[in-house]
């Protein structure tokens, strides 16, 4: 069977391909969809193929005309149950009228009961008899090995032996999307791909998508021609039917291309599906077309959500087992920083630990005084320079991180020996203090299964791109890159960070008692002690409680139980360490000098917006901003201050959809005056007094999460300028915040 005449395929725009809906079936079977009462709608042109009956005249017969009325009421119950789901379920083998033999499967989905029916030799039900067998000794075999690539190679050899492939590959995604080959099974006459990579383009988004939601994909004889569905649009939606989860379903001629390119006539993707992502695929090649009954493949499926709850399990262990590696180094290390009344002559003391922690090469300490440095660094200008574009770049208030720092800042592109890598810790929100850990460039060669980049064209000119005629093995060296840091690293470092500020907040206070200009700060403590600790009391008992339980279930073998209780003392933790870090950059405010420059308030405002993105996702939110004129200020704080504004707005409009956020600036001789106004909760005016005072809340905390500093933050800092800071509201019609920076602030 042959697809007829070539033709050029464009993959200019295979990414949109019409995969879901492509309005056609592969021949080994043909497909019928049904109304409730089992009326034929639509059925696949090679109807009269296997039954002698025409397509067209089937439609809006019974099913009992078109396939016979033994095969129909054989049927019937599983058509009509209303249990049918997206998912096809085997209804069993049946005989039509015709005496052709039949394995079906029908599943509801698109508006419509689809039922198809694939093509068998036996008269009797699938027997399933590869399934326990197959499942039994991989379970069997699974505790044998520790690792995922263990368990890959595993899974490899039993789909092999069950299909009669003579090629399976299991091969995951890497963060960039492209496919590692990490276990195969093959036969010797066929070529060998282990240890290659495929390129993230040999799979679209799109298909990504699909292979998430149906698990399972089979492709019996790549120079099949499509049996189009007739009529071709679905007459309950008047669209072309959306055929995701058919297991008939057409694929793409560019797909289809790809696969004679390869030397494979037949193929079997099984998804790896790992907490809801597509982690990576088993994929079964053969060099000649391939049935594969559908207990065999129900076996593979079976056996491949298995291999993924093993991979979820393994990778999960081995998560657990190193953040509490690094934790238990994080733990040592802080109890060093309390020895001694100078943090940063402590830090110099346990260099040695900063950089096992991070499995860095080089670690350096910025203050605005001095920059210390151990192991391989770049040199100070240069450390003092990646300092200067943190803070250019906003990243002055978070752990910044990134493999491939030439990428993001072109002044390293001479710093990669030493300098690829880079983690930067910030240690305070109002000085250029900085924590920053160096990883070298790690020189690597990636194998591909052929040359990814040979589509490229010249810049400035257009290729016509077809499926990739070549998998030949394709070296390329990779510079400029170090080992990639690990989520824990990030995320402990985050909460060391929490921790060391903790540290400096205790040195704050007993220098405060020493020093007469700091009595105002002694004062403002006093009065809001009560309220600190009450805030602080609540995480810190979830810590020790959950703790406890933690502890009397270490023999239990239940680890979503485990994992909760460590969920909930983490959260604790990080919610204890926000309220110590506003209430140290509370501290920070009274103490540090200003630094004022002419700032762009529109630029400012958009990087905070886009700062806060991430944690924006599902919102509708409309932002009306208006052109705003530039003031003399200093920046970073004036960012904090702008940040805890919008914030407050996107906080508090978290019931409103949309919600609408509009900031505009008025400006006289004496003043620039900003507002910030939402259409959230609002609040009660009699109480606009304790506003801006320090963990002072006028909504309750689980309504509206919130450590209760960052209007008194927002005070602070406009009143250092000079400024004042006020408010209006009514009560469940939104609010405006307003602040004003004086004209006359000088440049140093």
């Amino acid at each position: 069977m042959t697809t007829g005449p070539s033709v050029p395929l464009d993959l200019s725009s295979c990414d949109k391909e019409p995969i879901r809906t492509p309005g056609s079936i592969q021949p080994h079977g043909f497909l019928l969809t049904l109304s409730a009462q089992l009326t034929v709608l639509q059925a696949s042109a090679n109807l009269s193929r296997w039954l002698g009956v025409d397509a067209g005249a089937a439609i809006d017969r019974p099913l009992a005309e078109v396939i016979g009325e033994a095969a129909s009421a054989r049927l019937t119950a599983g058509l009509a149950s209303g249990k049918l789901g997206n998912r096809p379920f085997y209804l069993g083998t049946v005989t039509a009228g015709n005496g052709q033999h039949f394995d079906v499967l029908a599943h509801a989905w698109d508006g419509v009961l689809v039922a198809e029916f694939e093509a068998v030799e036996r008269d009797a039900p699938a027997g399933f008899r590869e399934l326990y067998p197959l499942l039994g000794d991989f379970l069997l075999k699974v505790n044998e090995v520790d690792s995922v690539e263990s368990l890959a190679m595993l899974a490899a050899h039993h789909v092999r032996m069950v299909t009669g492939y003579g090629r399976v590959m299991v091969y995951q995604f890497d963060r960039d999307g492209h496919g590692h080959v990490m276990a195969e099974s093959k036969e010797d006459s066929y070529h060998s791909y282990m240890g290659q990579r495929f390129p993230a383009s040999d799979i679209p988004s799109q298909a990504r998508e699909l292979y998430t939601l149906s698990r399972i994909r089979l492709i019996h004889d790549a120079n099949y021609t499509p049996a189009p569905l007739v009529p071709p649009q679905n007459p309950i939606t008047g669209a072309p039917n959306d055929l995701s989860f058919a297991a008939l379903r057409s694929v793409s001629p560019v797909h289809l291309q790809y696969m004679r390119n390869m030397g494979t006539l037949a193929s079997m993707s099984v998804s790896l599906v790992v907490k809801g992502q597509l982690w990576g695929l088993i994929s079964c090649h053969n060099a000649e077309p391939a049935p594969l009954a559908f207990e065999k493949r129900t076996a593979c499926e079976q056996l491949g959500q298995i291999l993924a709850l093993c991979i979820e399990s393994r990778e999960d262990a081995s998560e657990l087992q190193f953040r509490l590696e690094v934790r238990r180094m994080m733990v040592a290390m802080l109890g060093n920083l309390t020895k001694g009344a100078d943090i940063i002559d402590n830090m110099r003391g346990i260099f040695p630990e900063l950089l096992r922690f991070a499995r860095a090469g080089g670690v350096a300490i910025v203050t605005d005084e001095r920059v210390l440095t151990y192991g391989d660094t770049p040199d100070e200008e240069s450390i003092a320079d990646i300092v200067g574009w943190l803070e250019q770049q906003g990243h002055g208030a978070e752990v910044f991180h990134t493999d491939a720092l030439s990428v993001l800042y072109r002044g390293a592109a001479r710093l990669t020996r030493n300098a690829s890598g880079l983690m930067a810790m910030p240690i305070s929100r109002v000085h250029k203090h900085y924590l920053l850990w160096f990883r070298p460039e790690v020189v690597h060669t990636i194998e591909w299964a052929g040359n990814p980049h040979e589509k490229e064209a010249a810049p400035g000119t257009l290729v016509q791109l077809t499926p990739r005629t070549s998998f030949a093995a394709w070296r390329e060296e990779i510079h400029g890159i170090s080992l990639p840091w690990h989520i824990a690293e990030i995320e402990l470092t985050g909460e060391f960070r929490s921790a060391l500020l903790g540290i400096a907040l205790e040195r704050a206070e007993q220098m405060a008692e020493l020093a007469e200009e700091l009595g105002r700060a002694n004062k403002e403590l006093e009065a809001f002690s009560y309220s600190v600790s009450h805030d602080l009391r609540a995480p810190l008992r979830h810590i020790v409680g959950f703790s406890d339980l933690l502890l009397e279930s270490s023999g239990s073998e239940d680890p979503t139980m485990r994992k909760r209780f460590l969920t909930n003392i983490k959260e604790s933790a990080r919610l204890a360490g926000k309220l110590v870090d506003d209430l140290l950059s509370f501290s920070q405010m009274g103490r540090a000098a200003l630094r004022p420059v002419e700032v762009d308030m529109s630029h400012l405002v958009a990087s905070c917006i886009d700062k806060m993105a991430m944690d924006l996702q599902g919102r509708n939110i409309e932002w009306q901003i208006e052109p705003l004129p530039r003031v003399v200020a200093d920046p970073t704080f004036l960012h904090l201050a702008v940040f805890n504004l919008l914030s407050n707005a996107v906080k508090f409009t978290g019931q409103r959809d949309p919600a609408v956020i509009r900031v505009w600036a008025e400006q006289d001789a004496l003043e620039t005056v900003f507002h910030v106004a939402d259409n959230g909760a609002g609040f009660n005016m009699d109480y606009v007094h304790k506003l801006f005072g320090v963990f002072q809340r006028l909504h309750r905390m689980e309504d509206f999460q919130g450590t209760g500093i960052g209007l008194a933050n927002v005070r602070r800092i406009v009143e250092r300028h000079g400024g004042r800071a006020w408010a209006e509201s009514s009560q469940g019609r939104g609010a405006t915040f307003s602040f004003s920076i004086p004209r006359k602030l000088a440049l140093p």
